[in-house]
């Protein structure tokens, strides 16, 4: 698996939306540098975690569609 990465633009929208979060929640001003290395951390830590849920709701979501797929081609069986 590759790491998970953001373009610079989708990285600073993101440090924004932490920086507000700790300054609104937890009144905890951190400035830009530590919060991408904040940022950095949870996208290491945590994000594979997320990753792989979206992939394993996924995969039941196409394995759902194969089903119906599969009693569709039953149903057209002549016999």
């Amino acid at each position: 698996m590759s790491d998970i990465s953001f373009s610079k633009e989708e990285k600073a929208r993101l440090v924004e939306i932490l920086q507000a979060y700790l300054r609104e929640e937890l009144d905890q001003d951190l400035g830009r540098f530590e919060a991408e290395f904040f940022l950095d951390h949870l996208v290491t830590h945590l994000g594979p975690v997320f990753y792989n849920k979206g992939l394993l709701d996924a995969q039941a979501l196409l394995q759902k569609h194969m089903d119906g797929y599969n009693d569709d081609l039953y149903s057209l069986e002549k016999g």
